[in-house]
């Protein structure tokens, strides 16, 4: 698959199979995050690597819209000291995340990100140290419907890109 297609035809799936990954597609996942560029290549990130169904199941509680990762095969937190205090670590973050999705979806596996809102609990359902923060978790699986890594995007789905696009000054 070509990248600019990935991108095309890449979409969020939250209902997935209960095909398992391979520890191949686990590792190619997790190398492509670790591919991703970051700011001055400092890689601020550590990728904590879930399949337990428990582990699974409660980090889906730490988000309004997490609960996706409950029925993932397999899911990646990704951890990094405070974003709070560089804003580029955010960015960093959104780099590896991208990465890693584009990977997944050329494996014909689906992904969607959850925004982890409890940080507390999330440190202590993950046994995380003090000066480690989550923020996101994208959660991985072969879709339920496989139809859904190949349907066409939706006509409306995107803003064109005269709508979103200015040149030299606003």
């Amino acid at each position: 698959m070509q990248v600019f297609e990935a991108i095309r035809m890449k979409r969020a799936v939250r209902k997935f199979s209960d095909r398992q990954l391979s520890e191949e597609d686990r590792l190619t996942i997790l190398n492509a995050g670790r591919r991703a560029q970051s700011s001055k290549n400092t890689q601020p990130w550590h990728f904590l690597a879930i399949k337990a169904r428990p582990q699974l199941e409660a980090l889906s509680s730490l988000g309004t819209y997490a609960g996706h990762v409950a029925g993932a095969a397999f899911a990646v937190a990704i951890l990094t000291p405070d974003p709070d205090q560089n804003w580029s670590i955010v960015f960093d973050v959104g780099q590896a995340a991208a990465y890693m999705q584009l990977a997944a979806w050329e494996r014909g596996i689906g992904s969607c990100l959850a925004t982890i809102y409890d940080h507390n609990k999330a440190k202590d359902v993950l046994g995380l140290p003090e000066d480690i923060h989550i923020r996101i978790a994208i959660s991985f699986g072969y879709p339920l419907k496989p139809g859904d890594m190949t349907a066409a995007p939706r006509r409306d789905g995107r803003k064109e890109l005269r709508e979103i696009t200015h040149y030299e000054v606003w």
